[in-house]
This record gives C-alpha cells, sequence and structure tokens, in this order.
C-alpha cells in the first residue's frame, strides 16, 4: 500500500515536471509571449536546473536542446525507479534493458507532448466559447496553430472542426500504436529477466 503510494506521487510529480518542462521548450520554439505569467512561472519553476544545464548542452539551431534533454532525463529516471519499485520482475544489468529503457524514455517524453498538445487545444476550444479575448489566448494559438493549419477547411458553418478531428487523431495515436509500443518495450525488459 505505502509503495503503491510512493509509486503514484513519484509518476505524478515527475510528469508534472516532466510537462513543465516540455511546456518551456514548445513555448520557446512556438515563439510565444514570455511576458504572459504561464510562461514566466514555467521559466521560473525550472530556471534552476535549465540554466546550469544550458552550459553544457548548448543549443542546436533555434532549438533549446537542454530543455528537451532535461525532460528527457527527469523521464529516464523516473521510468528507471518506477520500474524498479515495481512488483514485476524487469532486468536494468544487460545493454539490452539500457536500450530498451532509451527508447521507453523518448516513448514517453512523446506521448507527453501529444498530451501536452491536447491539453492546449481542449482549453483554447473552451476559451473560444468562454471567453475569446482572454490573456491565455495567444500562447494557445502559437502552440496550437501549426498543427491546426492542415485542418483549416473543417468548418461546418461558424463552427471549426478542426480542434476536434485534431484531438480524435492524437487520441487515437495514443491509445491504439503507442500504448502498444509502450507494452512492448516493457514486456521486452521482462523477458530479460
Amino acid at each position: 500500500m505505502l509503495l503503491d503510494m510512493l509509486r503514484f506521487l513519484l509518476g505524478t510529480l515527475s510528469h508534472f515536471f516532466t510537462l513543465i518542462l516540455l511546456l518551456r521548450f514548445y513555448l520557446q520554439l512556438a515563439r510565444a509571449p514570455f511576458k504572459h505569467p504561464l510562461a514566466q512561472f514555467t521559466v521560473t519553476l525550472t530556471n534552476f536546473i535549465v540554466l546550469p544545464t544550458r552550459r553544457l548542452v548548448p543549443s542546436v539551431r533555434s532549438y533549446d536542446t537542454a530543455t528537451l534533454l532535461l525532460a528527457w532525463l527527469v523521464t529516464l529516471a523516473s521510468t528507471l525507479i518506477l520500474l524498479w519499485l515495481s512488483p514485476f520482475p524487469y532486468n536494468f544489468a544487460s545493454p539490452q534493458g539500457w536500450v530498451l529503457l532509451v527508447v521507453l524514455a523518448t516513448l514517453k517524453v512523446f506521448v507527453l507532448s501529444i498530451y501536452l498538445l491536447m491539453g492546449a487545444l481542449v482549453v483554447q476550444a473552451i476559451l473560444s466559447w468562454v471567453n475569446p479575448y482572454n490573456p491565455l489566448a495567444p500562447i494557445l494559438d502559437a502552440l496550437t496553430r501549426p498543427y491546426l493549419r492542415p485542418f483549416e477547411r473543417l468548418r461546418l458553418g461558424q463552427v471549426d472542426l478542426g480542434p476536434l478531428v485534431l484531438l480524435l487523431l492524437l487520441q487515437m495515436l495514443v491509445t491504439i500504436p503507442l500504448a502498444q509500443l509502450e507494452w512492448f518495450f516493457l514486456s521486452q525488459l521482462q523477458m530479460l529477466v
């Protein structure tokens, strides 16, 4: 019981911190306005680890590789600890086990990025109905615009169906192929025992 609570708490906190790091990365990538309190919150919350890491890991082109690397490292560490605390046996001693862990952490960062995009789409849709002039709208627009561009023509009268179609596609991607890939990698880790 105590071990389950520890795994839940560790998983929740690591996912939250990874999402904050990914949000910082995608806000910089989208060139979103950093004067907004949400952007300042993400920068303030992550500066303690991002700024020292930037001295070691330089940016590649305009990509903040230090922040992305940190998101991946947090995910890798939490995945390793959560699997170690799991009641199922996993093999971490073999090189194949570490390769599987690296791939699994990369997959989890990708899935968390998709969840971040889905959350931005849902909040943007709700704000468009309730308060379209909310100060959060420019940030959400900067984050979602590149992904909504292929669905711009999906309008039914005055209703834009693009976000709904994109949400359905993202949900299908997360639940079917990516979930099966995660299960496959975990089963391969168990087979190495």
